[in-house]
């Protein structure tokens, strides 16, 4: 066999093709009696993706809970502190005021100038109840007295 005679020559015209009509049908289909299958797997993996969702939220709130509680007990305390800081300045000067009004010689003074005097011997009278040596006595405060010997 010659190897012409595979090899079609080039200016050979080649035949035509046929063209075929495109033709589109339509078809209706009624689904409306159709019901989708439920995969039970995939049902199962919802429930799990819901159930860890809603654990990470749970420890997201519980985590920013503490955590705003935690700043809103820092803002108590600072706010306490500054509220003893000045109760006790308030403390300190209201000492120093009662100090200074109990002090003897301003008294004195004062009552000079209301026309008071010292009293005299003999117009001091004692207002504790005299008691007799046998009744039972509640304890009491009084001040020590010192003997000179």
């Amino acid at each position: 066999m010659a190897l012409g005679a595979l090899v079609p020559p080039l200016n050979r015209p080649r035949p035509a093709r046929a063209v075929t009509p495109e033709v589109f049908l339509q078809k209706r289909i009624d689904n409306s009696r159709m019901r989708r299958l439920g995969d039970p797997g995939h049902n199962r993996e919802m429930v799990m993706f819901a159930a860890a969702t809603l654990a990470l939220l749970i420890v997201v709130m519980v985590y920013a809970w503490q955590h705003f509680s935690a700043v809103e007990y820092g803002y108590r305390i600072e706010q306490l502190r500054a509220q003893r800081d000045a109760l006790i300045e308030t403390n300190r000067a209201l000492r120093l005021e009662e100090a200074s009004l109990r002090d003897p010689e301003r008294i004195d003074l004062l009552a000079r100038q209301m026309g008071l005097a010292s009293p005299e011997a003999g117009q001091v009278v004692r207002l504790e109840p005299q008691l007799d040596p046998g009744m039972p006595v509640l304890a009491q405060v009084a001040p020590a007295e010192m003997n000179a010997r």
